[in-house]
């Protein structure tokens, strides 16, 4: 793999994984202004995701975990299962009624979100990555 390859691969996940952490954390901990177990709770269950706050913490680790995996190209398949399963959740019980475009609500930006974590999953996350050191 060239070394521009490797950055390449290396911004993508940084950016993502950290992106996704982020959004993990304002589920679990309700930090960068996000509403924690009991408001991400009390959403899931209005929207028939039950137990509400069990299910939040379960989908906020899911990203927090899976986007700090990602971040460092640790187990990175493993962290894109994590990341693309959240997803596909919030694709089918969230967004899909809503169309496509991020604009209405849309699943635009969850497909996009798996199929960045798929790719790297299948190409492998970059020789500047804890796969490449570890494996």
């Amino acid at each position: 793999m060239t070394a521009l390859a490797a950055l390449g691969l290396l911004l993508i996940r940084v950016v993502v994984g950290l992106s996704l952490a982020a959004h993990g954390a304002q589920k679990v901990f309700g930090w960068f202004g996000g509403h924690g177990l009991e408001g991400t709770g009390g959403f899931f269950e209005s929207i028939g995701i039950k137990p509400g706050k069990t299910m939040a913490f379960l989908a906020g680790g899911a990203e927090l975990v899976g986007g700090l995996l990602f971040a460092l190209g640790l187990l990175t398949p493993v962290a894109a299962l994590l990341i693309a399963i959240t997803m596909l959740v919030a694709i089918f019980k969230v967004h899909a009624p809503n169309g496509f475009w991020v604009t209405s609500n849309g699943y635009e930006f969850n497909l996009v979100l798996i199929v960045i974590v798929v790719g790297v999953a299948l190409v492998g996350a970059g020789s500047y990555s804890l796969d490449a050191i570890l494996f």
